[in-house]
């Protein structure tokens, strides 16, 4: 059962993403054309149709608390903990809101993948490149700064089940440079939906959205540490 399921679920991604290139193709030449806002939303509602449509094949047990902590409007950045491949799929599916997110580099040269990161305005990091790297958080906050909404994952990458690792200095850059509102978000059971015997087996799942967290009136010399603290606080509680 665990390997038709495991089967299904990974047909349903990639016929989704076959079918749906020449629609992202032109939401792309659109939104160049001056309608950027309506085509991100467009994209954004087909994602989280097909999020929860994956999610649902899983046959995960979902609970889902603390939506109304979400500003529908205004720049935000969530700061998730980053346990499986499925954690973006939660968040595309239960934030409300076109929401883009840092992905490593690598990411760029997957086909179809790459642009589909690129259409969510999600923004690929070249973390060996200082230059290119600060050139990256510089535009995330451009976005944010325009009324965008972003997700970073400061433990800089999955943690497999190990617990909450610590998180990566300067990983709130995307945050405090934006003087955006934080909400934290807690992610627990994602890792053994499937990489835990990489097989797609249903089990409990939770996604927590803590309340707003303010960045502006933190005091500059230790915001980074405050912050970090405060949000691995709040993370570790709701798990």
């Amino acid at each position: 059962m665990a390997l038709l399921r495991t089967i299904v679920v990974f047909a349903v991604v990639v016929i989704a993403m076959v079918l749906l290139v020449p629609m992202g193709i032109i939401a792309g030449i659109l939104s160049l054309l001056g309608l950027r806002k309506l085509m991100s939303l467009c994209i954004y509602r087909i994602a989280q149709g097909w999020s929860r449509l994956l999610i649902k094949l899983t046959g995960c047990t979902l609970t889902v608390a603390g939506r109304e902590n979400i500003p529908k409007t205004g720049g935000v950045c969530f700061v998730s903990n980053h346990g499986s491949i499925l954690d973006i799929l939660l968040h595309l599916a239960y934030v409300g809101r076109p929401i883009g997110f840092i992905a490593k580099r690598e990411l760029v040269f997957v086909p179809m993948l790459n642009l589909w990161i690129f259409l969510l305005g999600g923004l690929f990091i070249d973390r060996k490149n200082v230059r290119n790297a600060i050139r990256t958080i510089n535009k995330g906050v451009e976005y944010i700064k325009a009324g965008g909404a972003m997700i970073i994952f400061p433990e800089g990458h999955r943690s497999r089940n190990q617990g909450l690792l610590p998180f990566h200095p300067g990983s709130l850059k995307l945050a405090t440079q934006a003087g955006a509102p934080i909400i934290p978000a807690a992610l627990s059971g994602s890792y053994n939906v499937f990489e835990k015997t990489m097989r797609v087996r249903p089990g409990p799942v939770g996604v927590t959205y803590g309340a707003p967290i303010a960045t502006a009136d933190l005091p500059p010399t230790d915001r980074k540490q405050i912050l970090a603290d405060r949000i691995q606080a709040v993370i570790a509680d709701s798990l």
